[in-house]
């Protein structure tokens, strides 16, 4: 009986079965890049909002506390948003003839909610506890990145699982003392002498024979002051409830 297929045809078939996984590979790491880029994840790029609000304005130029605003970063799991009578406290009386300002004023006049764009949403599957963060030493800046030098919000890098679990892993590298939390300007002190004016001013314990000399030392110190349980942060349920 004659053969259907040639011999080359093998090869060909063999080149499809590899071209074809290789393609499956491909589109399924292209696919990760391109949900992960910032085009994707919209990183850098501040979404409308009611009012163009900076956060460079209040905090960096005026001086405002985080919590002036977010009252209820320290004590719930939302840091919120400020109510149409917080942004009034001040706009009441400076301001009060800007085009800017007149979807706050309307919105104050008609007792309606200012209603804001969410600048980082997170999947429904994810629990997130602002209070549980600041009051354990892990500043704004950790997650919102230098957002006292923006004129408009946006999200300052994409919160993936993995970015997540390396802080939860390794929380030396980030915590700082919780009286420094809201400072955006805070620098890890650079030599012993300097570390020890420091935990000395926060009343915070050490040993004088070790001092910490940077961050990570700083970090293990202030992890065992505030009681963290390392091993526990990596538990799904921590996020996932």
């Amino acid at each position: 009986m004659a053969q259907v297929f040639r011999r080359h045809h093998n090869t060909l078939a063999r080149v499809a079965v590899v071209g074809g996984l290789l393609a499956i590979v491909g589109l399924a790491v292209g696919g990760s890049a391109i949900t992960r880029s910032p085009w994707w994840t919209k990183v850098g790029e501040p979404p409308d909002q009611p009012v163009p609000f900076s956060h460079k304005h209040h905090y960096e130029e005026l001086g405002i506390d985080c919590r002036y605003c977010h009252w209820s970063v320290t004590q719930s799991a939302h840091a919120g948003v400020p109510s149409t009578e917080v942004c009034m406290t001040c706009h009441s009386q400076i301001w009060t003839n800007s085009p800017l300002l007149q979807p706050v004023r309307d919105s104050y006049n008609n007792n309606t909610p200012l209603v804001w764009n969410k600048v980082n949403n997170l999947p429904d599957f994810v629990y997130f506890d602002h209070s549980a963060h600041v009051n354990k030493g892990i500043s704004c800046a950790s997650c919102h990145g230098g957002i006292e030098k923006m004129h408009l919000t946006h999200k300052s890098q994409y919160f993936s699982m993995q970015w997540c679990l390396d802080c939860h892993r390794n929380p030396e590298k980030n915590i700082r003392p919780k009286e420094e939390v809201f400072n955006m300007y805070y620098k890890t002190p650079r030599t012993q002498e300097e570390m020890k004016a420091m935990l000395d001013k926060y009343g915070i314990p050490y040993d004088p024979n070790n001092i910490p000399r940077n961050q990570l030392e700083l970090g293990k110190l202030l992890v065992k002051h505030y009681n963290i349980h390392k091993e526990q942060l990596s538990d799904c349920s921590i996020c996932h409830r």
